[in-house]
């Protein structure tokens, strides 16, 4: 007898006690998902960090929709890719700009980079005792683990002051990119009995370039492939508080806890398929649209699998056609509209054309199509092109969310400390009991 059938019956009688109609919702105003009936988002704070534009309101208020901006403390991110010399530390210039509300001149972007270099080293033992010992299956939850490991090893960890918060974030900042490459290259190795390649990380390498270099045999990548990765990490650098992992980040962190256990929390969020976790889906779907269609399939073949997808009759999916489809941008995804550009640029260079071109035929057709069946603007997400530029980098599947948690914890740390200085507040929504009030039943009764 299956050990749960006791549990499998209380939980199909519970049906009976515990079903909150879906009327109910709007009869007390309780906005589902802290989402309003047209779609935008409840408002929950206030921030000088991100804003996220992909609709305005007219003289009556009313919603229009309009192409994406994100804006980084008021800066269009698309300000920063338009020089035609490409410096590296682009996701660095970012970073500093995300936490401390300016842009740096040379000297300070120098200093603020060392900085974090200077956190590039792990603890002693770290990597054998917790990585290589103890390697995980899934690297989202391995990098939960790491993170609340590194509270053991700092001396004052429960120190919430937000300068300390501060110093304690651009530490995380520094060892989790070394974290996230030797968590996959213990799994590998463990699990999949590969070869295990270990290369320590350089001070004078920058973030995505040492990512690629520790990731490689040889640690050899290309200014380009360098480019690619640090244009990937500075579009994922934040994305205004509304994110779930965002918000979860705050809410954790207003109870005054320690800054491992809110990174972690985080982590969890981001990790879901709805949030960080769709560029794996985005990815597998396009890879199994590839196999069973080929990359010189015809618009009609396009259209029928769109179809398919969305009637959960194509292999693999779920009826979502993952990459499309976002909480606030509806004509464009200014994220998507720029890596597309950069896509192009790196697929030609390593005889990617056509997989590139197959991205850009199938997007025009789902675009088309899902914005019909949904009658509203539907737009491709950045989900859509990222997983084909990390597999233009050779950079595996297990990676593309851990990379994600890379990029975003600047965000995460920047809108913890912003909280911490001009909120202060435990964050502590109510919730309606729609409930009957019953009487006791003892035990003996029942």
């Amino acid at each position: 007898m299956d050990q749960n059938i006791h549990v499998a019956q209380f939980y199909g009688k519970s049906q009976n006690f515990t079903q909150i109609p879906r009327a109910l919702y709007t009869k007390h105003g309780v906005k589902r998902g802290l989402r309003n009936e047209d779609h935008t988002g409840v408002l929950v704070g206030l921030t000088r960090i991100a804003d996220v534009v992909g609709y305005r309101r007219d003289a009556d208020g009313h919603k229009v929709n309009c192409e994406g901006t994100l804006y980084y403390r008021g800066i269009d991110i698309s300000d920063f890719i338009k020089k035609d010399i490409y410096n590296g530390y682009l996701y660095e210039e970012a970073c500093f700009l995300l936490l401390f509300g300016y842009l740096p001149n040379k000297k300070e972007l120098h200093e603020f980079c060392k900085n974090i270099s200077d956190s590039y080293e792990l603890p002693d033992d770290f990597l054998e005792m917790n990585l290589l010992r103890m390697p995980g299956r899934n690297l989202m939850n391995k990098l939960q683990h790491a993170l609340l490991t590194l509270y053991n090893y700092d001396e004052d960890p429960d120190n919430t002051d937000v300068y300390q918060t501060l110093l304690k974030g651009l530490n995380i900042m520094g060892k989790l990119p070394s974290i996230a490459c030797y968590a996959y290259m213990s799994k590998v190795h463990y699990y999949d009995r590969r070869s295990l390649i270990i290369h320590y990380p350089r001070k004078d390498y920058s973030t995505a370039e040492n990512i690629l270099s520790m990731l490689r045999p040889d640690s050899s990548f290309s200014e380009a492939e360098a480019h690619l990765l640090d244009l990937l990490l500075f579009l994922h650098a934040d994305h205004g508080g509304g994110t779930n992992s965002t918000f979860t980040n705050v809410v954790v962190a207003s109870t005054d806890t320690d800054i491992y256990s809110t990174m972690s929390s985080s982590i969890g969020a981001l990790k879901g398929p709805r949030h960080g976790g769709a560029n794996v889906r985005a990815s597998k779907m396009m890879e199994q649209i590839i196999d069973t269609v080929g990359l010189n399939a015809s618009e009609k073949q396009l259209r029928d699998t769109v179809y398919r997808i969305l009637n959960k009759n194509f292999p693999g999916t779920d009826g979502l056609v993952y990459g499309f489809g976002h909480a606030v941008y509806t004509i464009s995804d200014p994220r998507a509209e720029i890596m597309r550009n950069y896509c192009g640029e790196v697929a030609h260079k390593k005889g990617l054309d056509k997989h590139f071109d197959f991205y850009q035929r199938f997007e025009s057709v789902a675009k088309d199509i899902i914005s019909a069946e949904k009658g509203m603007d539907i737009c491709s997400n950045v989900d859509y092109y990222s997983g084909f530029c990390y597999h233009m980098l050779d950079i595996p599947r297990d990676l593309y969310t851990p990379l994600f948690v890379v990029s975003r914890l600047v965000g995460w740390l920047a809108h913890n400390l912003e909280n911490k200085l001009y909120d202060g507040r435990i964050m502590r929504p109510a919730t309606k009991y729609v409930g009957d009030l019953l009487p006791y039943i003892c035990r003996e009764e029942r």
